[in-house]
């Protein structure tokens, strides 16, 4: 392969504006990360402590193996509603025992580690990624259930919960429950439908209905321990395999249980020399761009992020909006397409959906990397055919059985979005940069079609233009977009799977790699029908 020549001006104006505004972007970021890693606040946390126990995270970086990563997941769920910031559940991939796993801990802190419909989000995105990449799940649980003023948004997607634990075991998914206080009402099947449960005694308690609501539907008057204590489900119910003293027992059995899972990685390890790239991540701040109207060179990304900073490009001549290639990150071989000035054109198009094929053919997983404003519009290319070209990588994207991985670097627009493996067409994973827009379209585009659309209207009626009330409706719907195309926006409402440092892409990458490596990585051999 190739060695890619990074060319970047670091000493220009542009350079130094992106550094700048990533830096600013990342600092915001990291201070929402903080308050989701605060849980419930200071008085709650203290209180949790006064009571002897752990905190969520503190469990997870005692159950993961020493100086394991954690590719924490949805971090910012919940950003910008009502909700804490994190959803009040903790989420992500990390190495137990020696084996991949996914990890969901809901945090006690936050209204008594209470569920909202953003924690059911995350907790089903996770239960998902598991099923799809053979993960053993393992629940840490310390949770009042879900939260009843919520019922009517609660209700019906968290019985999906129980639906994809008892499909995750039938898979020959590993299930794990290590419950360290409450597991009440709809949260007790956890528990009940694991293939292992580890309770701690003197604070685990399971039960379907508590002392309240006992007393309430029955007459029964009910204490906790008879009712659901740990004690109880180890000598009497049997629903507790095992009957932990304290925290740190229970997390001590967790991993032996993971260990004595026997769990093997049904797809093949890396193949390639995991070499540094030549070029530093940190560079990765002065190209990319802040401001989305200014393009950048995808190789200069795949250069900081690829093994040795080896490329094949394939058709660099053709279809030159795109950029395709083979490369390796971290040993495991791998097929890039990633954008380089923003629009597909119908070259690139075409060229997408072959390479997508190649990749398939010799069970190559993909990486896409996005910074597009959609496929082209215009006379001109409608009548080149552009939605059948369009509509041709679409196809492969969506028949594709190779795992996608997808970074939004800078823009998602538009059907460019989905011909580049947007979240709405499965990626194992999808991470975004904090300088990312995620939209129909630009803001400015999109209120200026609408201005168009009611002037046309207005004509068409025989009455008059409103113009100063069109400026008025024109700006507040630009800055109505604007705000929900933000990264942090898009991944409060769990439309990805985390927002990333820059820096970190070629580790996150990795990561990802690996746990898709846990299931076979097979190709499609039959594609639907392309309209030539």
């Amino acid at each position: 392969m190739k060695t890619l020549q990074s060319t970047f001006d670091f000493r220009s104006e542009t350079a130094r504006a992106n550094r700048t505004g990533n830096l600013e972007r990342i600092d915001d970021l990291h201070r929402q990360q903080s308050l989701a890693n605060a849980g419930g606040g200071a008085k709650y946390t203290a209180r949790h402590r006064d009571r002897g126990r752990m905190l969520a995270r503190e469990r997870v970086e005692l159950l993961l193996d020493r100086d394991a990563p954690f590719l924490e997941l949805g971090t910012v769920a919940a950003w910008g509603t009502e909700y804490a910031v994190g959803a009040s559940v903790v989420t992500g991939i990390g190495v137990v025992s020696d084996v991949e796993c996914m990890i969901v801990a809901h945090d006690p802190t936050v209204r008594g580690g209470a569920s909202n419909p953003y924690t059911w989000k995350k907790v089903l995105r996770a239960m998902h990624i598991a099923r799809e990449n053979r993960l053993p799940l393992i629940n840490l649980v310390e949770s009042g259930g879900g939260d009843l003023e919520r019922q009517s948004e609660l209700f019906v997607p968290a019985g999906r919960l129980f639906h994809d634990l008892s499909a995750l075991s039938a898979s020959g998914v590993p299930t794990i429950a290590l419950v360290f206080g409450n597991s009440t009402a709809g949260g007790a099947y956890v528990p009940g439908m694991c293939d292992y449960t580890v309770m701690v005694a003197n604070q685990a308690k399971v039960f379907l209905g508590g002392p309240p609501l006992v007393k309430m539907a029955t007459g029964e008057d009910a204490d906790d321990e008879s009712l659901g204590g740990a004690e109880m489900h180890a000598r009497t119910s049997g629903l507790a395999d095992y009957l932990a003293h304290d925290e740190f027992e229970c997390i001590s059995l967790g991993r032996e249980i993971v260990e004595h899972l026997n769990w093997r990685k049904a797809g093949p390890g890396p193949t390639e020399s995991p070499d540094e790239p030549l070029y530093s991540a940190d560079e990765l701040l002065d190209i990319a761009s802040v401001d989305l109207k200014v393009p950048f060179d995808p190789r200069e990304v795949i250069a900081r992020v690829a093994d040795g900073s080896r490329f094949e490009e394939y058709k660099p001549l053709y279809g030159t909006a795109l950029v395709t290639g083979w490369a390796s990150i971290h040993g495991f071989p791998v097929g890039i397409l990633a954008n380089a000035r923003g629009v597909l054109f119908n070259a690139e198009a075409k060229k997408g959906a072959e390479f997508i094929l190649l990749c398939n053919q010799t069970d190559t997983p993909l990486i896409f990397l996005q910074n597009t404003t959609g496929f082209m519009v215009g006379t001109e290319y409608e009548q080149q055919g552009m939605i059948k070209d369009g509509s041709k990588m679409i196809n492969a994207v969506t028949n594709s059985k190779v795992p996608h991985i997808t970074i939004n670097m800078a823009a998602s627009y538009g059907a460019g979005n989905y011909g580049m493996s947007g979240r709405s067409y499965d990626p194992r994973l999808l991470f975004t940069w904090p300088n990312s827009k995620t939209a129909i379209m630009g803001p400015e585009q999109l209120a200026g079609v609408m201005s168009i659309v009611a002037r046309q209207a207005a004509a068409a009626a025989g009455r008059p233009f409103d113009e100063e009330a069109d400026n008025i409706r024109r700006a507040a719907l630009e800055e109505k977009v604007e705000a929900e195309s933000l990264a942090l926006f898009m991944s409060g409402q769990g439309f990805d799977d985390g927002i990333i440092d820059p820096r970190d892409t070629r580790s996150v990458l990795g990561i990802s790699l690996s746990m898709c490596h846990n299931n076979k990585i097979e190709g499609t051999r039959g594609f639907a029908v392309f309209r030539m």
